[in-house]
């Protein structure tokens, strides 16, 4: 992962947690000090905790899994789409539909249909209908891609989900428990940080802090992505018959051999 120093987080005010009455106590462990009633994260906790964080994502998209970036935390939607689409990974930034991950089936339903409609627009097959009837069509579009436009890559379960706010997108949360699928996510000082796989001390409300965190994450998929497994090329692949054809001539050759000196 990019190395990121106490510094960079101080100026991204990833430091500045929220009102020490809306504190909750299992974060404790993460809280440095309090000034004028907020309560200040210890940054010395939160490196190495990202670091483990970003180390666990870049290991999950190494072995070609997905992870699922997850926020309709109004300042956070644009930056998390736009790294969630920059490392080709999912995301859920408009509203978090009741089921997405509990009932999967239904989601990929609503994508097909997406993809369905899509398809007959760009070929013309919608143009038989009443110009009412297209306008109803295109505002079924618009709203599909808003729904289901961020994850209609996703063909199945996803291997991690990255969050802003757990408190925010509780349901989301809730679903990927059920579902055991491990959770990442920045820890402000008014969650419960035990309901987090992979928790990462941060401030979730500040634009720069999310900004910051979220980006290093997705290099942390980018660095995953980098150390897939990639098919052999063409060349390699005719290297590789043509050392099995030497191989196979070569052990015919000694069968033969052997034969005439029996004989």
């Amino acid at each position: 992962m990019k190395e990121v120093s106490l510094l960079e987080l101080l100026k991204s005010g990833v430091h500045f947690g929220h009102q020490a009455k809306n504190w909750h106590p299992k974060m404790k462990p993460y809280i440095f000090t309090m000034r004028g009633g907020i309560h200040i994260i210890d940054l010395e906790k939160t490196v190495p905790m990202l670091r483990q964080a970003c180390s666990f994502v870049s290991g999950i998209v190494a072995k070609g899994g997905t992870v699922l970036f997850v926020t309709t935390k109004r300042q956070a939607t644009e930056i998390v789409k736009q790294m969630a689409d920059s490392v080709g990974m999912p995301s859920v930034t408009q509203r978090w539909i009741g089921g997405t991950l509990t009932n999967f089936d239904n989601i990929t339903k609503l994508v097909r249909r997406l993809k369905d409609l899509r398809e007959k627009r760009k070929s013309g097959a919608l143009d038989k209908y009443t110009k009412r009837e297209q306008l109803q069509f295109s505002e079924e579009i618009a709203n599909l891609e808003k729904l289901v436009g961020g994850i209609e890559s996703l063909d199945k379960l996803p291997n991690a989900i990255f969050m802003i706010d757990i408190k925010k997108d509780k349901t989301a949360l809730r679903e990927a428990r059920k579902k055991k699928i491990p959770v990442v996510a920045m820890a402000d000082t008014n969650v419960n940080v035990d309901l987090i796989d992979y928790p990462i001390p941060a401030n979730d409300d500040a634009t720069k802090s999310i900004k910051l965190i979220t980006t290093i994450v997705a290099e942390a998929v980018k660095e995953g992505q980098s150390k897939q497994k990639l098919p052999p090329t063409t060349s390699d692949a005719d290297k590789a018959a043509t050392q099995e054809t030497k191989t196979d001539t070569a052990a015919k050759e000694e069968e033969k051999n052997k034969k005439e000196e029996k004989k």
